[in-house]
């Protein structure tokens, strides 16, 4: 019998001989459906609504930790932080972290997956995790100060954060998920933002904490990250993470990273590069670079999946571009 698309994606993540890579495409408003093996949810936390204002240059919107953020309307989709939920240590004792204890939104997620009937691979979007979610509460440039000076408060931050996920993680299990994602910006272009030993000492007991408890119930596990992470990607796959989201793999050497990731059986969810290749423009160069990507990452027993950039008009591109991408990439699912 065929693989459905939720067989696809798993066989992919676990390196179990899929019949084809994987695929994740969004919908183009008047254009053929186009592939895509996932179904993505997420549940909000209770009593949260996103507020959203704006003035003449800016556009305002908080998040579920309550953070308050700013983005010059126009450009990109995401932003900065403007004002971080936690301004002072002493905020720690009264803030109230997002209560994920929200059955409403459960139903209402274990509803439309059961409406699916189980075709797709069912990822469940869990909102930040232990370096993003404490960064934005602190502000980034206060946070990595605090790392070093402050690492008492942090790891009761990070208890805090660490608290708040497993519920999330508790959700993902209630819900019937086959995964979950989150999202951990670690690297710049060449170096990762904080030292291995201070991933070990200040990050990595929480990882382990968290992922042996989603692995224990069978969730697969992807992490998005940009950046050059080489540093700290064997400690993270120590953790038990056996799916990384790079947007630019082409920062790490492909053949590289390819070899790596092989070896170690995880798997890569990529587009064509957003940083290198898909701002060129460049058909033929794209093309190539979507046949290099299933030549390196897809091995005898799977472990690649394809998708598309989701903020094109962010980065510049333009929609041939995309298109020219998924294409290629259609090749090696026929």
């Amino acid at each position: 019998m065929p693989q459905t698309p939720r067989e696809i994606v798993l066989k992919n993540m676990c390196f179990a001989g899929p019949s084809r890579i994987g695929m994740n495409f969004s919908h183009i408003k008047g254009k053929k459906p186009r592939m895509n093996d996932f179904s993505f949810k997420s549940i909000a936390p209770k009593g949260y609504t996103e507020k959203r204002w704006e003035d003449e240059k800016f556009e305002y919107y908080d998040d579920v930790w309550g953070n308050i953020w700013y983005r010059i309307k126009g450009f990109s989709s995401g932003g900065e932080i403007l004002t971080p939920a936690i301004k002072d240590w002493k905020d720690l004792k009264t803030y109230k972290t997002p209560d994920y204890d929200n059955q409403t939104e459960l139903v209402r997620v274990k509803k439309e997956w059961a409406d699916e009937k189980g075709e797709k691979f069912r990822m469940f979007g869990i909102h930040g995790f232990i370096f993003s979610a404490s960064r934005y509460l602190r502000k980034m440039e206060i946070y990595f100060e605090d790392l070093a000076l402050e690492k008492e408060n942090i790891h009761k931050l990070h208890t805090l954060v660490a608290d708040t996920l497993e519920k999330e993680i508790d959700n993902a299990v209630a819900a019937g998920a086959d995964g979950i994602a989150y999202c951990e910006d670690w690297g710049t272009q060449d170096r990762t933002l904080i030292s291995p030993d201070m991933f070990k000492e200040l990050f990595k007991p929480y990882y382990n904490r968290l992922i042996k408890k989603a692995r224990q119930k069978n969730l697969q596990i992807e992490m998005h990250s940009c950046g050059y992470n080489w540093a700290l990607l064997p400690d993270i796959i120590e953790t038990g993470v056996n799916c990384f989201q790079f947007d630019q793999p082409t920062i790490y050497g492909m053949e590289k990273l390819g070899v790596f990731l092989q070896e170690r059986k995880v798997c890569l969810f990529s587009p064509v590069d957003a940083q290198k290749v898909l701002p060129t423009g460049d058909k033929k160069l794209i093309q190539q670079s979507a046949r290099d990507l299933v030549r390196y990452f897809y091995g005898k027993n799977g472990g690649f999946m394809a998708k598309d950039y989701p903020d094109l008009h962010g980065i510049g591109v333009m929609e041939e571009a995309d298109r020219w991408a998924y294409e290629t990439f259609l090749e090696f699912c026929r």
